[in-house]
């Protein structure tokens, strides 16, 4: 849920949506507070990125950068967002199967414990008769008592 929240706060935010294209400070030079640690490990070709970027189509029409980069970016981290509602939806499905089956097993586990108290019960009663039984037999061929 944290992370939906967070998309949809950046997609109703042009302002920080500009701040997350990348690839454009990358190419103004503009430097982050972890780009001095970054960049010893990764230190990609400026020109050809610039390159790349001024050659979209968009870029020779009359449209902004920001704005552009602002769309691509919200395209992008939309799609991202229609995939994270979709996981989630399908996660509380699988919750709620996973709940239901869970009570599924524990009514079956129920069913047999209660299956299981009447046999020790008719044992027990089947047991008192039989002990009965015996004494009654006894006591009538003088082998118990008088």
């Amino acid at each position: 849920m944290l992370v939906r929240d967070d998309l949809e706060q950046l997609l109703e935010d042009d302002g920080d949506m500009a701040d997350l294209y990348l690839s454009r400070k990358l190419v103004a030079g503009v430097s982050s507070p972890l780009s001095g640690q970054v960049a010893p490990y990764w230190s990609p070709d400026t020109s050809s990125i610039h390159s790349k970027l001024l050659s979209k189509p968009s870029r020779i029409c009359g449209i902004t950068h920001e704005e552009t980069d602002v769309e691509e970016l919200e395209m992008l981290l939309e799609a991202n967002f229609v995939q994270i509602e979709s996981t989630m939806n399908k996660l509380t499905t699988l919750r709620e199967y996973i709940d239901d089956t869970e009570d599924y097993i524990n009514i079956q586990l129920d069913n047999h414990r209660n299956q299981l108290i009447q046999v020790v019960i008719l044992a027990g009663i089947a047991s008192a008769s039989v002990f009965l039984s015996i004494i009654t037999y006894a006591r009538h061929k003088g082998l118990v008592g008088s």
